[in-house]
């Protein structure tokens, strides 16, 4: 039965790490900033009751990053969220700068990502980092000084976890050789399925696999939606069953779902109660294909 005061819990849990239990169904922050991921949102106000209501529907594992904004979403959650409840897991990530709207030029040099870890420290009012993430890996610095320096940051206790985003297999088991990697975040959702090796590959490892845009940035949640059809025999909205297909398809998926609307986070949420068929789960992935 659905727990209908905690609908993210219905998603099931995960433990990132070997340690962190959370409810797989968590949010992304991305959404909270102004165009282009640039700038404060246009209802802050409606920002921050966003987050909370999060929280208050059972929502505690929040992904975010140094350069939303940059810094605007890690300073929102902080405004709404500190004294974060004891199981409240919050990853952010570092790697790329923000030179503008839309332009994310990456940046893997130790001494940067070093400052980054600590801002993000003091810009969340954390102590330590839960997860911590290269948001991509920088083709002009070797790998063993972007995940050593995350390594060292781990031995100092100022950072618990390290993850990994836009990656494939191989990048991964290179990384894991630095250090022990828990977590990989790439683009993945029922359109979209570059990362398919990677996801199955996750599966077998027990590693954590964030998929961002997972509803495709609306593209699978309008009124043209491929899903309307099975949404409404399911009486669930195309979003809900775009969740319900990714939380199906494998036990590591960790679907972060954003949104600047308290109504639309309710109903991306209520995805986490919606039980696919096989055949179901077959029919969509036909679609998405």
């Amino acid at each position: 039965m659905t727990n209908i005061t905690s609908p993210a819990s219905a998603s099931g849990t995960f433990r990132l790490g070997g340690d962190l239990e959370i409810n797989r169904l968590g949010y992304g922050t991305m959404q909270l900033t102004g165009p282009g991921v640039w700038g404060p949102p246009k209802d802050h106000d409606e920002a921050v009751r966003v987050l909370k209501r999060a929280v208050e529907l059972g929502v505690n594992f929040f992904d975010t990053a140094d350069s939303y904004g940059p810094y605007v979403a890690e300073e929102l959650l902080k405004e709404a969220l500190h004294p974060y409840g004891d199981d409240v897991v919050i990853a952010t990530k570092a790697g790329l700068t923000r030179t503008g709207p839309n332009q994310w030029p990456p940046l893997g040099r130790p001494e940067y990502l070093r400052q980054e870890a600590e801002m993000s420290l003091r810009r969340l009012g954390l102590e330590r980092i839960d997860l911590f993430q290269l948001h991509r890996i920088d083709p002009q610095v070797p790998l063993e000084d972007q995940v050593g320096e995350l390594k060292k940051l781990q031995d100092e206790g100022k950072i618990r976890h390290i993850g990994l985003s836009e990656v494939s297999v191989d990048e991964v088991k290179a990384a894991q050789r630095i250090a022990t990697i828990v977590s990989v975040q790439n683009l993945y959702n029922l359109q979209k399925r570059d990362a398919e090796e990677l996801l199955d590959w996750s599966t077998e490892q027990g590693i954590g696999f964030i998929p961002w845009f997972p509803l495709a940035t609306g593209g699978l949640t309008g009124s043209d939606s491929p899903l309307s059809e099975l949404a409404e025999r399911k009486q669930a909205s195309p979003a809900q069953v775009a969740l319900a297909w990714l939380l199906k398809r494998s036990p590591v998926v960790l679907p972060i779902p954003g949104t600047s609307s308290v109504a639309h986070l309710e109903d991306n949420l209520r995805g986490a109660s919606i039980e696919l068929t096989d055949d179901e789960f077959a029919e969509l992935s036909e679609l998405g294909s």
